[in-house]
Formats: structure tokens, C-alpha cells, sequence
């Protein structure tokens, strides 16, 4: 993500609400004023406020003056200044309807097929509605939701009740998006008795006994009930007006008063956790990424796409189901004073259709700036050109303390600052080329990925910036010196975001460096946060705050990094076949698109062919990268997968296939390197030893770069000496 930074004596100049009528160039400035931030939280904030402990009756669920105003404020600034052209028309009403179906019931597991036609039918109007602030369908359709929560729960409680029988050969469709509604009662209820029956059958193959089972699913669904019976009214205009939003584009949402709030005891707390991104997926909490110099990075034991299904306080608290919760009630779950003990229970990744759990034990901590900062190492002597060293700067955000900037001082931290210095080190000990590594680095500051490209390049532009209203704006290195003139690589991955995509598409754009490794996440827009009650002057309601996509990030050759990302000149295939990721993956994301090309000047280029031969040999018969390809696979199975067996023994040997591959070939890789494999199931797991192993197979494609690199350097070399004879 990226952030950019707005002096705090600034105060933008806002429309009025009967000033809507401005010229194209006061939106302009006013824009760009606004082009604060995007925020990259370490815990994110869901799409509901937190959680009540007291319950909503049914005859409080209704729309209120307050947010009738606010909806036509965010319809006008939607129509006005979102990056995506927009108008409120009938066909767009349809799809927020469906996408607010969506929201409340992702898995159709509590609609019927009348409901929906039913409010598919007022659709038409909706449009209109929304103009005039009428929200009074949202909310029929919420209170319609709640009543068949609570239908649905108490089938499900009496289900408990019955035996289980798993030796029957009947499957269970989990991943229910793209199902037909039900269309009876009947048909709901065979769902719901395999989804039952799949959730103790979960729970039985992580070795619970029967009356634990029952116990821990009683608890579950009536939890269900109770937090949707927490709902207030704010939370059902927020969950509605972000269907809304997410119907223009994924980045655009709403936080009303109460989550404005307690969005910023969050940024205010974010950097005291566990360090790590949650997303919902269906009933899930999902680890998307954990953050360096975090615990749960540090432990060794969290990984994406594991799921977290309880949290318990303390060295000997009480373990909390947390299946189906909201993200909101989770992430409070989660987050603590600095130095206090949450234990989480997670389903790795790898165990989606089994039920073999984990707990790890994590201490909360403030995750400091230099446990986020560039490093360095060398690797000396690739396999094909021993006398080569190569260095390599791990660079795993783009940060910037502004707060000690504005201070004064002149030693604050900051991505190019440490960078140089560590360039400065790795010339000293006489490194023959250079890697920068990207992987897993989210974004961060725009000033920092502008200046840390003009480390290596000349005074030149570096990315394009276009907002709503057409007009484009290069951004250029503020610093015409070059640090770093020698061969260069660049590694990147899927999870490389952002600032990561501007920096790496000039250096490619350049011709400065060779880009390495997988399509990167291909988040090319700028958003910014909005306060709306500035739009109503000389009123005292609170109206929430507006996250709004205003402009798109181009690369200075024309392409957006948008959707597509950096396609790196060399690619690492690593067995992730038909997975979706990154902004490809969202529902309404902006196309990729061009614009004219910035005014530069490219070096020669890189004989690719050659070199991806050379590479693809060595991958062939490396161990390290047969044992990622085998787990790429078993991954891409999993995520493919939307249906599972509700029979115990297909479960159970499907549970240990996939298991024996991913630790079969992990061990394998690691003893050929001398290493004795962690039990990382065991009761007393030793996380410095597991922290080295992992360090060990991310180096992985690190050494495969850096003997790309060596060639790039003996080709080189071999062009400039006869070159060099003809001068003598």
C-alpha cells in the first residue's frame, strides 16, 4: 500500500453540501490535497463496528435521519471525485442488492431463494432511494436475515441432538458463492445437516470426543445468534453502504462514527500485536500475511492462509471457538497490552480437509521500526561462478518515520536512508552484484519507493500518477547521485504491493536491473480518507469517514501496475496453478489500462532468453525448489477445492497424503543440507531452531537469483574484454 503524507497544519478546503457545483480545477486541488494516505494496518478493522454486549430488539432496526444524510453525502462524492466514473442507475442498484445478499450470507446458508427475488424486485428503486436517503430496503432486508439466523440456528442446535454416521460415502460443499440459493426449507435443512455434520467431523479429527464436540459446536451457533443480535443500527447501514461501495471497486468503503473511533484506537495500537493481516473468508479468520519483526512471525509456527479457530488469554485462559465470528470480534480477541500471552488455536493451511490443529502460545509486542528494516547478506561463491560474491538487501517494507522528520531530525529512519548505508557496507566487502529482495513487502511510503529507485538510476521519472479528473502527474528522483551503478536483480513475489510495483517496474522500465520471481500483487491505485462530516458545515452529527479510490499508479512506460502487477523478466514457476491472488482476485477491481509513456531513457537490455535457459536447467535438479513446486501443488489443490468427503477414512487418508508430501519433501530438502527437520506438532516446539529451518528454505529462490545474477556478471565481463582489447 501507499502512503502519502500530508502536512498536519494542511486543512483542505471541502465543498460545502450546496457547493457541489465546483469547476474541474478547484476538484483537482482539492484532491490532491487529500492524497493522504492508505493505511496499512497490522490488524485490520472488519465491516461492522464491535460488538455490543447488549441485544438489539427487532424494533430498533430501522434507518435514522443521521444516516439518511449520510447517504446522500457519500452518493455525491462517489458521483464526484472516485476514480472510477460513476452514476447511480438501476443496473448498478441490482448488483449492490446482490453484492449486500452476499455480505450478510457469503456461504447462502440462511436466505431462501424467495428472499431474494423478493428484494430483487425493489431493486429498481433502490437507485432512486439512495438518492433521497431512503434506506428503508437495507434494513427490511437485514431484519428478514436476522429471523432466519434464528431459524436456522435452532435447527441446527437440534441436529446436535443426533448421531453421526461417517462411513457414509455423501460429500459437503463448503465453498458455497457460487450455489443456488435454496429454494425450500427441506433443501436448507439437507445443507445445513451436512455443514454440521462437516464441523464436527473437523472437530473429531483434531481428537476431540463426542461430548466436547457437541459442547464446542453449542456454543458456536449460538454465538452466531447472539452477535447477530448485536447489530445495531450502525452496524446494518455500515454493512449495507459497504455492498455499496464494494460495487464501484474493492478499495472503496465506510466507516461509520463508532468504527471511525475505534479505527483510530487501532493505528494507534497497530504496531502492539502479534503482527500479523486477518481477512474473513467465509466463517474464517485467515492469516493473509504476517509482518516482520512480528511474534507471530517470529514464532515460526503462523503462516498464510492458516485459519484461526480460537484465541484464548493468557498462559492458561480458556480456549474461545471463534468459527463464524465476526473480523472485527476476532481481531479484539487478538489484541492486547505489549507483553501480555495470546494463545491461538490455527488449521494450517495444508489442513483444509483435515483437522489436525495447532496452538501457539504468542507474547503481544510493539514491533519496532528496525525489526522492519533493510538488512543485508552475501552469498559467496553461486555454484556457477565460485569467485562471484553477491549481495542481497532484504527490503521487507518502504518506511519512512515521519513523526521524527517532523520533529527535526536529521537521523530518522527511513527504507533509502538504511538502504544506502547497507549498499555502502556490501561495496566495502566487495560484492561483484547486487540483489534487492521485494518478496512479501506490502508497500509503504511513496516518497521512499521514489527515492530508493533514484539509488540506481539518474535523475528521470519514476512513476506516473493520474486522478479522477484525467490529468497525469510524473513523480521523479529528487535525487539526481547514484549510490549503486553495478549488476542488479530485483526479487519479487505475489505479495510484493504497491511501492514494491513502482520501484521494481522502473528499474524494469530503466533496464537498471533484472526483475525475478512471481507476478507481484498488482495493487496500482491511490485511496484516501475522507472525513464527511466536513461536507456538512455547521452541524454537530457525526457522519463517518469515507476510504475513496481518487487516482491509479502508471509506470513510466505507460502500463498501469494495476490487475496485472510487474510480470518479472524471469519467472519462477512454483507449482501454484490456477490460484487467483492479489488484486486479480477482487470482485470490481479496476482494469489495467495505458497512458502515454513518460519522457526517459532505457539501457540495454538483458539477453533473457539465455538466461532463463541456464535457470530452468539448474531448477531441474535443484532439491530446494522440487520442494516448493510440491507443495505449490498441494496448495493449488487445496485452494481448488470447494467440496470435501464427509467420510472419516477418505478424510483422514486424504489428510495424510497431502501431509506426506509437504513434509516429506520439506525433510528431504533440509537433511540434503545437513538440517534435522523440526516436529513442528510437538507439544514443545523449539521456535529458534524452526525460525533458522524457515530462513533456510526462503533462501531458496535467493540463491537461484543470485546465480542468475552471476551469469548476467560472467556475460558481461566477457563482452567488455574484447572490447577493451580493441581500446589497447
Amino acid at each position: 500500500m501507499i502512503h502519502r503524507r500530508v502536512n498536519s497544519a494542511v486543512t483542505p478546503s471541502i465543498p460545502s453540501a450546496s457547493g457541489w457545483r465546483t469547476c474541474a480545477a478547484d476538484r483537482h486541488r482539492f484532491l490532491r490535497t487529500l492524497a493522504v494516505m492508505v493505511v496499512a494496518l497490522l490488524v485490520p478493522f472488519a465491516s461492522g463496528a464491535l460488538a455490543k454486549t447488549q441485544e438489539v430488539g427487532l424494533a430498533e432496526l430501522f434507518p435514522d435521519e443521521r444516516q439518511a444524510r449520510t447517504i446522500v453525502v457519500i452518493n455525491k462524492v462517489l458521483e464526484r471525485f472516485h476514480y472510477r466514473d460513476f452514476e447511480l442507475t438501476d443496473a448498478f442498484a441490482e448488483q449492490v442488492i446482490d453484492n449486500y445478499f452476499e455480505d450478510l450470507d457469503p456461504g447462502r446458508l440462511f436466505f431462501l431463494k424467495r428472499d431474494v427475488d423478493r428484494f430483487a424486485r425493489s431493486a429498481p428503486r433502490l437507485d432512486d432511494d439512495v438518492a433521497k436517503g431512503k434506506l428503508d430496503t437495507a434494513f427490511d432486508v437485514f431484519r428478514v436475515y436476522r429471523m432466519r439466523v434464528d431459524a436456522r440456528i435452532d435447527h441446527a442446535l437440534s441436529l446436535l441432538q443426533e448421531p453421526f454416521d461417517f462411513s457414509r460415502d455423501e460429500s459437503y460443499l463448503f465453498n458455497r458463492e457460487e450455489a443456488d440459493w435454496a429454494t425450500t426449507e427441506v433443501e436448507l435443512n439437507e445443507v445445513w445437516r451436512k455443514r454440521v455434520k462437516n464441523d464436527y467431523l473437523l472437530l473429531k479429527l483434531a481428537g476431540k470426543d463426542d461430548d466436547a464436540i457437541r459442547e464446542q459446536l453449542r456454543k458456536r451457533y449460538k454465538g452466531i445468534t447472539r452477535r447477530i443480535h448485536q447489530f445495531t443500527p450502525d452496524d446494518v447501514y455500515q454493512a449495507f453502504v459497504n455492498a455499496y461501495a464494494r460495487t464501484l471497486e474493492p478499495h472503496t468503503s465506510y466507516m461509520s462514527p463508532s468504527t471511525s473511533e475505534n479505527f483510530d484506537i487501532s493505528m494507534r495500537l497497530s504496531l502492539e500485536g502479534i503482527g500479523a493481516v486477518l481477512r474473513a473468508e467465509n466463517e474464517f479468520t485467515v492469516i493473509q500475511r504476517t509482518i516482520p519483526g512480528g511474534p507471530a512471525r517470529q514464532s515460526g509456527q503462523i503462516h498464510a492462509g492458516d485459519r484461526i479457530v480460537g484465541v484464548a488469554q493468557g498462559l492458561d485462559g480458556e480456549m474461545e471457538d471463534v468459527v463464524g465470528w465476526r473480523l472485527q470480534d476476532v481481531v479484539d480477541k487478538i489484541r492486547g497490552p505489549k507483553g501480555s500471552v495470546v494463545r491461538l488455536q490455527t488449521l494450517p493451511k495444508s489442513e483444509a480437509g483435515g483437522g489436525r490443529m495447532r496452538e501457539v502460545s504468542l507474547v503481544r509486542n510493539q514491533i519496532k521500526l528496525e525489526d522492519q528494516a533493510a538488512q543485508q547478506f552475501i552469498i559467496d561463491g553461486p555454484e556457477n561462478a565460485p569467485s562471484l560474491r553477491v549481495g542481497v538487501i532484504e527490503v521487507p517494507a518502504f518506511y519512512r518515520d515521519f513523526r521524527a522528520e517532523s520533529a527535526g531530525k536529521d537521523d530518522f529512519r527511513s527504507t533509502t536512508r538504511d538502504v544506502r548505508k547497507l549498499i555502502k557496507e556490501l561495496k566495502a566487502d566487495g560484492v561483484d552484484g547486487l540483489i534487492i529482495d521485494l518478496r512479501g513487502n506490502g508497500g509503504g511510503s511513496l516518497t521512499e519507493a521514489l527515492e530508493l529507485t533514484g539509488l540506481f538510476i539518474e535523475e528521470g521519472p519514476v512513476v506516473q500518477v493520474k486522478d479522477s479528473f484525467g490529468k497525469v502527474e510524473v513523480e521523479v528522483d529528487p535525487d539526481p547521485a547514484v549510490v549503486y551503478t553495478g549488476p542488479l536483480a530485483v526479487l519479487v513475489d505475489r505479495n510484493s504491493a504497491s511501492a514494491s510495483e513502482i520501484f521494481a517496474g522502473a528499474i524494469q522500465d530503466y533496464g537498471r536491473g533484472i526483475i525475478i520471481g512471481e507476478p507481484t500483487f498488482g495493487k496500482g491505485t491511490v485511496q484516501t480518507l475522507i472525513d464527511l462530516d466536513r461536507y456538512v458545515p455547521g452541524d454537530d452529527t457525526e457522519l463517518g469517514r469515507l476510504r475513496l479510490t481518487m487516482a491509479e499508479f502508471y509506470r513510466i512506460s505507460g502500463g498501469s501496475t494495476q490487475l496485472k502487477g510487474v510480470e518479472p523478466d524471469i519467472r519462477f514457476e512454483l507449482g501454484l496453478q490456477g490460484v487467483d491472488h492479489g488484486e486479480r482476485s477482487l470482485e470490481n477491481a479496476l482494469p489495467w489500462a495505458r497512458i502515454r509513456p513518460a519522457r526517459y531513457t532505457p539501457a540495454s537490455g538483458f539477453d533473457l532468453e539465455r538466461l532463463k535457459r541456464r535457470s530452468a536447467e539448474r531448477i531441474k535438479g535443484d532439491d530446494g525448489f522440487r520442494m516448493l513446486i510440491a507443495q505449490g501443488r498441494v496448495l493449488s489443490e487445496i485452494e481448488a477445492q470447494d467440496e470435501v468427503s464427509l467420510s472419516e477414512r477418505e478424510r483422514r487418508a486424504e489428510s495424510k497424503r497431502r501431509d506426506e508430501v509437504l513434509k516429506e519433501q520439506k525433510a528431504a530438502f533440509l537433511r540434503a543440507r545437513g538440517i534435522e527437520p523440526v516436529d513442528e506438532d510437538a507439544d514443545d516446539v523449539d521456535e529458534e531452531a524452526l525460525e533458522r529451518q524457515q530462513e533456510i528454505i526462503d533462501r531458496i529462490l535467493t540463491e537461484e537469483a543470485a546465480r542468475i545474477l552471476a551469469d548476467v556478471i560472467v556475460e558481461r565481463r566477457a563482452d567488455e574484454r574484447p572490447r577493451a582489447a580493441m581500446r589497447d
